[in-house]
């Protein structure tokens, strides 16, 4: 059985099924895109929402109660092994990187010697291998590119892409770049971004688990390989895919 026809599912009856999960990248500029996107968030979503934001690691972050005065969800801080779970929001800590597998959200120490730090490329590559078709990554304002390579792995998983346009955006780098990437789904300011994500609940991702498996079929030997090349434009920021 292939890696996707696993991803987001969970055959032991004890276990619940991985939502819908919703990545959001911001930077520079993005409190106000992500306030108001929750401000538009219906309070009985059936999605879940993972934020990873540039954070200084010299001050302690107040995203948890600044973004509580906009929406009902529970707002967690996460800690490394925490399942997701549907309707919750759950924030990066500073100082960490963040990937998903299985359901969980781990965190590892950022390097303090690292010059570049992607952590939503990180992030959002981590959540096509374990969602799939499940996976939607959105990109709010921020400078530089960040988000930019992983849409790229949503997109090619299957999932949703939606990109901040450029007319709301206080800093335009992150949003610009990943338009540039010709996979975004949608561009669209944050108040509209919850209908379309809505829009995505309602139709479903049965279809979208079905052409998946049968158009990217992923082979024991397709995904090693996959994972070596991700491993080597981490280490060195060399793509090696073509």
């Amino acid at each position: 059985m292939d890696e996707i026809e696993t991803t987001g599912r969970d055959d032991r009856a004890n276990v619940t099924p991985v939502p819908v999960i919703v990545g959001i990248g911001a930077s520079a500029g993005g409190l106000e895109a992500l306030q108001n996107f929750f401000d538009n968030l219906p309070g009985d979503t059936e999605l879940a929402f993972v934020v990873v934001q540039h954070l200084s690691p010299d001050f302690k972050s107040l995203m948890d109660e600044l973004l509580g005065r906009h929406t009902e969800l529970p707002i967690q801080l996460v800690e490394d092994g925490m399942r997701v779970e549907a309707g919750h929001v759950y924030l990066i800590p500073p100082k960490k990187e963040m990937i998903i597998s299985g359901g969980r959200l781990l965190l590892s120490e950022r390097d303090p010697q690292q010059e570049l730090s992607l952590p939503i490329d990180v992030f959002f590559r981590s959540l096509a291998q374990d969602c799939g078709p499940r996976a939607v990554a959105i990109v709010l304002s921020g400078s530089g590119s960040d988000g930019s390579r992983g849409v790229r792995d949503v997109h090619d998983s299957g999932g949703l892409v939606i990109v901040q346009d450029l007319a709301t955006a206080q800093f335009e780098g992150m949003p610009r770049t990943a338009a540039e990437t010709g996979v975004a789904d949608h561009t669209a300011p944050p108040r509209d971004m919850p209908r379309l994500l809505e829009d995505h609940a309602r139709r479903g991702v049965a279809a979208r688990d079905a052409t998946a498996r049968t158009a990217r079929p992923r082979t024991a030997r397709a995904s090693a390989f996959t994972d070596v090349y991700r491993m080597l434009e981490a280490e060195y920021g060399i793509d090696f895919t073509h």
